[in-house]
């Protein structure tokens, strides 16, 4: 049962309602995290602006999408899994045995991986990485910039991580549970 009411689009008001609509235009449906993060438009439009800054950076879409997984694999979140995971298959046509490595912060490709790596250290280290999880993401061919986008797909995720296993949001995407519950 979820804990945080989502919050229909036909009856939201105010900032919400513009966010919804937007939304709405863009994917064709308001996904049940974003109808329960409506109830604080602060919340919503915060995570709809760093996720639309983030799809414009050096990382590209399918490594954004391998980050989730393991971040949401990580922090036990089922609506983050089942969610990036639909989206890796279906829009961002990422096959499913790559899919499922993501999850344990693997990959076939050294650099992907060593991106995942980095990504699960940040969640295990609470984000005090040394020098040698720095320089081994250098040493993978990562510049300081996609290092910065990294840690800031990371704290994305753990944002959408921590709000929907606090809300119990109701997963809206074909499920997909982690392994860590």
């Amino acid at each position: 049962m979820t804990r945080l009411h989502a919050l229909d689009p036909k009856e939201a008001t105010g900032r919400s309602k513009e966010l919804f609509e937007g939304i709405q235009g863009k994917l064709g449906m308001v996904p049940n995290m974003m109808r329960t993060m409506g109830n604080s438009p602060a919340v919503l439009e915060g995570y709809l602006n760093i996720s639309d800054a983030l799809s414009k950076g050096l990382l590209g879409g399918k490594l954004g999408e391998l980050i989730a997984l393991t971040i949401a694999e990580s922090n036990a979140c089922n609506y983050c899994l089942s969610a990036h995971s639909f989206i890796g298959e279906k829009l961002v046509n990422i096959d499913t045995d790559t899919l499922t490595q993501a999850r344990d912060g693997r990959n076939k490709d050294p650099k992907t991986e060593a991106a995942l790596t980095f990504a699960k250290a940040l969640v295990n280290k609470q984000g005090r990485v040394d020098d040698e999880d720095v320089e081994a993401i250098k040493v993978a061919g990562y510049t300081d910039g996609a290092i910065g986008e990294i840690v800031a797909h990371v704290a994305l995720n753990i944002l959408t991580n921590y709000f929907n296993n606090t809300a119990n949001t109701e997963i809206d995407f074909p499920v997909v549970e982690t392994a860590t519950i």
